[in-house]
């Protein structure tokens, strides 16, 4: 189930919630309950540094190929 984001008209209140693909209305807000709820774009988190197989960016497999820095 994807997380969304949301902000209530009526109070401006700002929440996540977990909705289901298959459903058919934006939650209610949970401060006021109003229904009058806008889905707000959310920015996603990515790693680009590094690679998967560590948790560090020394070492070898992660240093940046081609030139780049």
């Amino acid at each position: 189930m994807p997380i969304y984001e949301y902000k209530c008209n009526a109070c401006g209140h700002e929440f996540e919630a977990l909705v289901p693909m298959s459903a058919k209305k934006a939650p209610s807000c949970p401060g006021c309950g109003s229904a009058k709820v806008k889905k707000l774009i959310s920015v996603i988190a990515s790693n680009t540094s590094g690679c998967s197989s560590c948790t560090s960016s020394s070492c070898s497999s992660c240093s940046p190929k081609g030139g780049f820095s």
